[in-house]
């Protein structure tokens, strides 16, 4: 094992290797597409790469280019061997639990795998090697209700759900061993990025399959929670970039990564039934039981630091990423024999 003391300098006659934690998740496989493209090798970690099936990779079509291997980011051991065995010059952290909702659920499992798998994390590089590149990935969530007015990198934190708490907690800690001990340590801190990798527990996929369903069979409901919530809906793909250029800098920052267009829930509703040729007045309904505990009833933010110090511009807007998402999913829907 690498100590403090001693002080790795890297190889500059091999290509960069990147470390994705997390790399079964719709950010990481968009991450890990992009990294390639730049000539990175790409190693991702899975709490147990022996099962994993890593569909994301395989529908990217990079699983045969990304090797994968298993570790658990509550486990400082398995961090340490991991870093051992890949000697990565940059570090992701897309690992922990993802989902807003089932952080109410499961609290303890979010602060856990969210708070402390980032703890564990910077640690492990503050003893293996200070110079590796950490990036973090924060959550617009931290904010809480911005009522309207774009949270900036210097807007106060109110999480409102264990999720949202558990980042929050990870930001300090990163930004703490970045003040501390000098560690190249960022977070993005993305508002809503969405995908056709996105899994259907996420309301947009939600209504993406629900509207191609309706559309097929020619009737149907959806019941959703609150359609009056706002949100700033952004395209994986591109968000992903943002965060390789953080990295990039000379020196780490923070950086909020946000269209800059609120919209409503049901706006994004209304673009996916559309582009079915449905009106989604005929086929949803709003069901109280589905609201959120201490949801947020507007998020909305500015990327005009990353416009300026990473000249990183959104392209996709709420509209393009709902038809985009409606098109790949009846592109990939079974053909009927008929």
């Amino acid at each position: 094992m690498t100590t403090k003391a001693e002080t790795i300098k890297p190889d500059t006659t091999r290509p960069k290797t990147a470390l994705i934690c997390g790399v079964s998740g719709q950010d990481a496989a968009y991450l890990a597409r992009h990294l390639l493209s730049l000539g990175y090798e790409v190693v991702g970690t899975s709490r147990d790469a022996a099962v994993g099936s890593f569909a994301n990779l395989t529908k990217l079509g990079i699983r045969d280019r990304v090797r994968v291997t298993s570790c658990s980011l509550k486990d400082f051991r398995s961090i340490i061997r991991v870093l051992e065995e890949v000697s990565p010059s940059e570090i992701y952290n897309l690992a922990g639990q993802t989902s807003v909702g089932l952080s109410f659920d499961q609290p303890v499992e979010a602060l856990e795998s969210i708070a402390l798998g980032t703890l564990n994390l910077l640690e492990a590089i503050r003893f293996y090697n200070r110079q590796l590149r950490f990036y973090n990935a924060c959550s617009s969530e931290c904010f809480g209700d911005t009522h309207g007015m774009p949270a900036t990198e210097n807007t106060p934190f109110n999480p409102r759900s264990p999720y949202a708490v558990a980042k929050a907690a990870a930001f300090w800690h990163v930004r703490g061993y970045r003040e501390a001990y000098g560690m190249y340590a960022c977070s993005g801190i993305l508002f809503n990025h969405e995908s056709p990798l996105r899994p259907e527990r996420f309301v947009t996929q939600k209504v993406v399959a629900a509207a191609c369903r309706i559309a097929d069979e020619g009737a149907g409901r959806l019941r959703l929670g609150d359609l009056s919530v706002r949100r700033d809906w952004g395209w994986a793909p591109e968000y992903v970039e943002a965060m390789w250029r953080m990295v990039q800098q000379e020196q780490p920052t923070d950086f909020v990564i946000c269209t800059g267009q609120t919209e409503s829930l049901s706006a994004f509703v209304e673009e996916a039934f559309a582009a079915v040729g449905l009106s989604w007045k005929d086929h949803v309904d709003e069901d109280r039981s589905l609201f959120r505990p201490g949801d947020i009833r507007s998020s909305a933010g500015t990327a005009a630091k990353a416009r300026e110090l990473l000249g990183w511009t959104a392209r996709y807007r709420m509209r393009d990423v709902a038809r985009a998402m409606v098109s790949a999913a009846r592109a990939s829907a079974p053909k009927s024999d008929v």
